[in-house]
């Protein structure tokens, strides 16, 4: 911008919505501080930045940098990939295919379209393709599976017959049971069983129980019970021979030149198994081809007919109007005439879709008259170590094939300028050099050829304190008959942990533990911890997540609470469903009920009970005809007048606002009530613009999804944060606490998986 670029001929790409908005915001915050800065300052500022060239048209430049940028035509371009991609098709829709009024898909609506396909689908003609699926998945929510389907389209274009699903585990077409019979015996069985008998009925039992078993087996015409009772007799859980046991190393002995030819026998069971669960797999494999050819169909069909987009169609849509000959000449024409610098920012969660969009963008950046008149760059940031492997297709290796990429690319001109910031401008030497002795060179080499830090600071204080683990407790005896059967006893190990962390962080705050600051110019060098310094990570958001936030607000802590928050499960949002519920139906006596108890009308227990138990009818007509509660009855009326007429969005806003109900139920519940009742508002509105506004249908739609709402950590003021380390990714804080450093597997989960070389 200094060097007259136009705003225009800028891109940053960045990975989120809320990168980029921090992006936007530093940037306009730096030009807004020069456009105000006296004289020598902007000079100190500007030549801190490398800036040699301080004339008085430079400086004025600098001051006219933030008017320039306010007044860009679209603003500056900063964006996530995806909305890059959607801006590109808006631009040149006619040439990519689509509607020029397209919509972007969100989560929920494409969680509702594929849950209402395939509901179809079970009720149609195609009933036997749907559940032939349910019968090879895994048992994990199938919504996941369909979820995983759309988002791998790519991979079932073309869908695989049964020869093409048999041969990608190299697999003959005529397999059967006969071929896995086949593939076991070979005829030469009937005589060494009959020599092997003898020896195994005179070793131990589970000798005497193997030979048992091969008396059992027709060796004359063997079938496939009999291979089933070999694969249980001979074959480890693996399915690999289990020579160390069978037989014994006395029976082994005893078979003398025997034991060669049972050995071999044992092995062409093992491959018998084997290609059975090839054929398995096989079976699954063109199971979900089958029912993805059905459902991407469909699924493509009516997205396009209500105008939608999903996430992967940006990118797959984009990327064919770069690539396609007849195509990307004229596009890349008119892109080349406006853009001169890219940024890509956290490029080591690139997939490689995307950086196949990226390298058809740059290849106008480094080639062609345009990169000889005027300086054109591409600027790529990332680092491996911080990759969230495999989140939305994200793929680490991608990262250095494309470095080379470019490297190659750029050799016979300016070259490529590979730099690594070993420099933490966010911690201090003894952190840093604990992670960095935390890794052997072989684990920092598959973390991306090196783990050395250097502070900025390098007189920071710091420290790494590691607590003693807290062993599991026995069981403890049974508590008495009433108890809940899931109330967990008290030194349990997770809430003995969380409530040690709350003590501890207590008593930080009551001594008023001085935190060490980085050396400013007359400056304080300590100052005392507040709540806000304290972020706690944990693996996942079970265990002891809820424990540490429960134990938190026990010890009178200030927490913000969960990260996320399931919208179904809020107290406030509850409470205000069973408004809505009651007002559909007056005769929902539970709703009404739920309404009276909570803070929307502050009933108290026994004022519920006099008014439900003499009752002859109705709870609502017996609210109506007995005598008080007079506010109580005008806040229902009002509303219930109002049910036929309002949109779902308009009656909440009505019950929260000029009835005064937010304010009680903040009052009840606590500040963090405000971010369900926010986003409850919110579904009302995506509800409005996707469906026709019924309160019916509002609350048939809520109850149709489990949503969750991200609540914004950074924006989370004076208070103890406890998060995931996936979701605290580009946070900080001056203490990190780490409950969950002991091993921890999880499972694996993604049903669909590709096959090696297939």
């Amino acid at each position: 911008l200094l060097n007259g670029v136009d705003p225009t001929r800028i891109l940053c790409l960045t990975y989120t919505k809320a990168a980029a908005t921090e992006m936007q915001n530093r940037l306009f915050q730096r030009l807004g501080e020069w456009a105000m800065r006296p004289e020598e300052a902007l000079r100190r500022e500007l030549s801190d930045l490398g800036e040699g060239d301080l004339t008085p048209d430079r400086l004025a430049r600098a001051r006219q940098l933030f008017a320039r940028a306010i007044e860009t035509p679209g603003g500056l371009r900063i964006q996530t990939i995806h909305s890059f991609c959607a801006s590109l098709l808006r631009r040149f829709p006619l040439e990519a295919g689509v509607s020029p009024g397209f919509v972007e898909m969100d989560d929920r609506a494409g969680r509702l379209m594929r849950a209402e396909i395939v509901e179809e689908m079970a009720d149609g003609p195609q009933a036997h393709v749907v559940r032939r699926m349910t019968e090879v998945q895994d048992g994990e929510d199938f919504g996941k599976l369909v979820e995983t389907i759309a988002a791998r389209r790519a991979h079932f274009d073309p869908p695989l017959d049964r020869a093409g699903a048999l041969r990608l585990f190299g697999l003959p077409e005529g397999v059967d049971d006969r071929h896995l019979v086949s593939l076991a015996f070979n005829g030469s069985e009937d005589w060494l069983i009959a020599q092997c008998l003898p020896l195994f009925r005179q070793g131990t039992p589970t000798m005497q129980d193997l030979a048992v078993v091969l008396a059992g087996i027709d060796w004359q015409s063997p079938t496939r019970r009999d291979l089933d009772a070999l694969y249980a007799a001979l074959l480890k859980k693996d399915g690999q021979p289990n020579f160390a046991r069978v037989p014994t190393v006395k029976v082994r002995t005893a078979m003398g030149e025997l034991v060669h030819d049972f050995d071999d026998f044992m092995q062409r069971v093992a491959d018998a198994r084997e290609a059975e669960k090839a054929l398995v797999a096989a079976e699954r494999t063109l199971a979900l081809h089958d029912f993805a050819a059905v459902f991407l169909k469909e699924y493509e069909a009516r997205k396009a007919a209500r105008g939608y987009l999903d996430f992967d169609d940006l990118i797959r849509r984009a990327l064919h109007l770069l690539k396609d000959p007849s195509l990307s000449a004229w596009v890349l024409y008119r892109l080349d005439g406006g853009l001169d610098h890219i940024l890509v920012d956290e490029a080591q969660d690139t997939s490689p879709e995307q950086w196949q969009l990226i390298e058809q963008l740059a290849a106008e950046l480094v080639a062609g008259e345009g990169a000889a008149t005027r300086d054109r760059t591409l600027f790529v940031v990332g680092d491996k170590k911080q990759s969230i492997y495999s989140f939305q297709g994200a793929d680490v290796a991608a990262f250095d094939r494309m470095r080379d990429h470019f490297s190659k690319r750029l050799a016979g001109g300016p070259g490529l300028d590979d730099r690594v910031l070993e420099h933490s401008f966010r911690s201090s030497p003894a952190i840093l050099n604990v992670v960095d002795s935390t890794f052997t060179p072989a684990e920092q080499a598959a973390l991306g050829g090196g783990s050395h830090h250097i502070a900025i600071s390098p007189d920071l204080a710091g420290r790494v304190d590691v607590w003693p683990v807290l062993e599991k407790a026995d069981t403890p005896e049974p508590g008495p008959w009433d108890e809940p059967l899931d109330m967990r006893h008290p030194e349990d190990a997770q809430i003995r942990l969380a409530r040690r962390i709350a003590g501890w962080i207590r008593d930080q705050l009551d001594q008023g533990t001085q935190i060490p600051q980085a050396a400013r110019k007359g400056g304080p060098t300590e100052r005392p911890v507040r709540p806000g310094d304290f972020l706690i990570l944990v693996q996942r958001r079970t265990g002891v997540f809820h424990d540490i936030i429960r134990a938190c607000k026990e010890a009178g802590l200030p927490i913000a609470g969960a990260d996320r928050l399931r919208l179904g499960g809020e107290l406030a949002v509850r409470d205000l469903s069973a408004l809505l519920a009651f007002l559909d139906t007056p005769e929902d006596d539970l709703s009404l009920a739920c309404v009276l108890r909570s803070p929307l009308c502050g009933w108290s227990e026994a004022d519920l009970f006099r008014l439900a138990q003499p009752r002859p009818g109705y709870l609502w007509q017996a609210l109506r005809a007995g005598p008080g509660h007079e506010a109580t009855r005008a806040f229902l009326d009002d509303l219930r007048t109002q049910a036929d007429f309002l949109r779902p969005y308009d009656l909440l806003e009505r019950a929260l606002n000029r009835h005064d109900r937010r304010r009680k139920l903040i009052a009840r519940l606590g500040p963090e009530a405000e971010d369900g009742i926010d986003e409850l508002l919110s579904q009302a509105l995506a509800y409005e613009r996707a469906e026709v506004p019924s309160l019916t249908g509002f609350l048939s739609w809520m109850e149709t999804d489990d949503i969750q709402v991200k609540r914004q950590a950074e924006g989370s003021g004076d208070l103890i944060r406890v998060m995931t380390v996936h979701g605290a990714k580009g946070l900080e804080a001056e203490i990190v606490i780490l409950p969950e450093c002991t091993d921890y597997s999880p499972r694996q989960v993604d049903q669909i998986q590709p096959v090696p070389g297939g």
